[in-house]
Order: structure tokens, then sequence, then C-alpha cells
């Protein structure tokens, strides 16, 4: 059986170093501009004929572009607009690198905690920043809950800090468990499903229920790389409401 592992391990296609620094051209970076590419030219032509009745590539375009906005819409009000560029980018990509992640041969770059961190930091960092900017001190008050007596702020305020630090932690660390998990249940039951079928006619015959079992995980997988690029956007559009309503 082959190794499970072997499918997240970043390989060079071009080395590059500078001055000891690894700025190699990965297996990662090759898909990260497949997926940029792939994005690029689905909205470019589903735009490009901008047709009052729209045909099936501008129709699934705009309800692409619909659906995020009212993502937005939804959850951080009007005033959210504004950041529907970083959402949508963010969306796109997060989606772009879970789905193709399930073809074959592909890599998949969501399944690296430092992909997934660096893009929930850029939420961090953009609502820290904005947040002070648009409020200034007054943001800090995002730790103080209305209506909570003095006597609990003590214990409530700490909780509110630290929930707020770990919101990189959290939103990264789903989407990269959620991705090796997934993609490490498929590799097992590939293997086991291939190995059988080896035996020979018995196998064949056995090798029926995890061949089954494995397109039944890679639907679910598939169900799962959607909804997770959902959360991924969901929960960036959601902290990035503290930079418009401080309390919500």
């Amino acid at each position: 059986m082959a190794d499970p592992i072997h499918q997240f391990v970043i390989t060079p296609i071009i080395p590059f170093e500078v001055s000891g620094f690894d700025l190699s051209f990965t297996n990662s970076s090759l898909w990260m501009v497949i997926g940029g590419v792939c994005a690029s030219l689905f909205l470019m032509m589903g735009s490009r004929e901008k047709a009052l009745v729209p045909g099936r590539m501008q129709a699934f375009s705009e309800m692409f572009y619909e659906f995020v906005a009212g993502m937005i819409r939804d959850n951080t009000g009007p005033e959210g607009r504004r950041y529907f560029a970083l959402i949508f980018t963010i969306f796109v990509t997060v989606l772009m690198g879970n789905v193709l992640g399930l073809l074959p041969y592909s890599f998949t770059y969501t399944s690296h905690i430092v992909v997934t961190m660096t893009l929930a930091l850029l939420i961090f960092f953009t609502v820290t920043v904005l947040g002070l900017v648009n409020h200034g001190t007054k943001f800090f008050s995002l730790f103080i809950p209305p209506d909570v007596p003095a006597v609990l702020l003590l214990l409530i305020v700490p909780i509110e800090v630290l929930s707020f630090i770990i919101r990189p932690v959290t939103l990264s660390v789903r989407l990269f468990a959620n991705m090796v998990a997934g993609h490490l249940m498929l590799k097992v039951f590939a293997g086991f499903s291939t190995m059988v079928l080896a035996l020979g006619m018995g196998g064949v015959l056995l090798g029926f229920i995890p061949m089954v079992l494995n397109v039944a995980i890679y639907a679910l997988e598939l169900l799962v790389a959607l909804l997770q690029a959902y959360i991924f956007a969901i929960l960036s559009a959601i902290y990035l409401k503290d930079t418009l309503d401080l309390h919500h």
C-alpha cells in the first residue's frame, strides 16, 4: 500500500535559494498558480459577454458572485460590502485549494498549516488594524461585553481577549485538519481497494466493498471541501464585522 503521508510532501520543482532562504518553486506553488488561473479564467469567461439574458457560464459566475455577496451582506450588513474583494479572494483561494486537491496527482495546498495560518493571520491583522483605525482605543471595548456586572469583568475580559487572540489558530487548524484527515482517509481506502483487487478473483468481489466506500468517501470529501471554504469565508466576514460594529 502506498504511503498515505507522501501526498502532503512539498517537493521543489525549480530550486532557488537566496542568502540561505529556500525560495524554490514547489508543487504547492504550482497548484496555487493553477488555482489562480482556473478561477481567473472562469470569472473572465463568465463576465465576457455581459448579456442581458445570461448564458450558462455567465449565470453560473453571477450566482457565484451573488453567493459571496449575500454571505457578506447577511453577516456584516450593507457596510460590509467594502470587504467583498478580500472575502471573495479568500473564499476562492481556499475553494480552489480544497477542490483541486481532490484531482488525481494534484496537491492540496490547504492541507498545510503554513498556508491556512497565513490566511488566518491576514484576517486577524486586518481586523486589528482596521478596528484601531476606525474606532481608535474604543476598539478595546470589544473585550468588554455590554451590561456585564463589574465584578465579573475580571473573569470575562481575559476570556474575551483569549478568544480574540486564538482566532487565527482555530480558523487555520479547522481547515488544515479537515483537509489532512479527509485525504488520508481517501488514500487509505484507495490503497486497500487496490491491495484487495490484487489478490485475484476472490479479491475482485472483496474489493467491490472498499471501492464503493471509497466513492462515498470521495463524495463526502468534496462536500467537506466546499463546506470548509464556506466556513472559512463566513467566519472571516464575521470577524471583520468587529471593524464596523464593536458589539453585535
